[in-house]
């Protein structure tokens, strides 16, 4: 596999040359078999379309590439509006826009949307707040809804990365010694974002990302000291954390980031009953600005009918 990298004169380049919602992209990852991300770094202003994948399928997409930008920069192609026919730039292949009440657009041609008002209020809240915490039982999309965003703030530009995050915690069994390096022990641990963004990406662009760190899933105990900076942070299973923990994450934010945490109040799992950093959290940011809170109950439990009930089972068994 190699890599080459174009760069690009801005945003409106970018868009005349990837088209609306990154359309002609996606033709042009299939029709040449390659991989295709933007890379923007907001410091040195710099906008750069990577191509990546076999060497003669690679030089075969990036001469095409370039052959475009050329016809743009001479003023011979233009910005096209998002129901332009796509065949202008790249061929008629036939690749779908993103629906109006659709998050994101996956891999597989399948939009992520809001199932539930609830559901639409998270995601409303999550484009309009620096920070949103969705807190409710599982089953109700609040980390599947959070990786769309993030999938779709990277796609926008608004951040150069995603961040996911969870606390390293069995849930009522001990795994035991775990053979391997770092990857091998924590992903265990983290399966769970990963299955989001294979749904949404694929496994071979998700590997791709996580490489170039366009996508970086850590343990939380390995984000102390860092500051990140334009990235799209997610802490998931957030009702894990200790008080200690949940302050030491909220501090890791930085200029040009957005925070999404998420959690469940009522499958914690912290040993000898240890306070959760998210019920106190929940007290302590109540009306700070730039803070939003969405609940959620079993009603907006997007699983299986079956878990529905099941939790609402469960609801009342503790209740009694």
């Amino acid at each position: 596999m190699v890599t080459r990298k174009i760069r690009l004169n801005g945003d409106e380049e970018a868009i005349a040359l990837l088209g609306e919602q990154d359309v002609h992209m996606r033709q042009m990852e299939r029709e040449f078999g390659v991989e295709l991300f933007i890379r923007h770094d907001p410091q040195a202003q710099e906008l750069t379309l990577s191509v990546r994948g076999t060497a003669p399928r690679t030089a075969k997409a990036h001469r095409r590439i370039e052959e475009t930008l050329e016809r743009i920069r001479q003023g011979r192609a233009t910005v096209l509006p998002a129901d332009a026919p796509l065949s202008a730039h790249f061929g008629d292949l036939g690749a779908p826009a993103l629906p109006k009440d659709a998050v994101f657009l996956t891999a597989f041609g399948k939009p992520v949307r809001p199932r539930s008002p609830k559901q639409r209020e998270y995601v409303d809240a999550i484009a309009r707040h620096p920070m949103t915490l969705g807190i409710g039982p599982a089953g109700t999309g609040k980390t599947y809804l959070a990786v769309a965003a993030g999938l779709r703030s990277l796609k926008a530009h608004e951040v150069s990365r995603i961040v996911l995050t969870r606390p390293v915690v069995e849930a009522g069994e001990k795994l035991g010694f775990l053979p391997g390096d770092l990857y091998e022990k924590v992903n265990p641990y983290l399966k769970p974002l990963y299955d989001a963004f294979y749904a949404m990406v694929g496994p071979d662009r998700f590997r791709m990302w996580r490489d170039d760190e366009i996508v970086e899933i850590v343990p939380l105990a390995y984000m102390r000291g860092r500051t990140l900076e334009n990235s799209f942070i997610i802490l998931d299973e957030a009702q894990n954390t200790t008080p200690e923990q949940i302050k030491m994450f909220l501090t890791r934010m930085g200029t040009g980031s957005r925070v999404v945490i998420t959690g469940d109040p009522t499958q914690i799992d912290l040993p000898n009953k240890a306070q959760s950093g998210l019920a106190l959290a929940k007290d302590i940011l109540k009306g700070v600005e730039g803070i939003a809170f969405v609940h959620f109950s079993e009603e907006d439990v997007a699983r299986h009918e079956l878990v529905k009930r099941i939790l609402h089972a469960y609801d009342k068994w503790e209740k009694r």
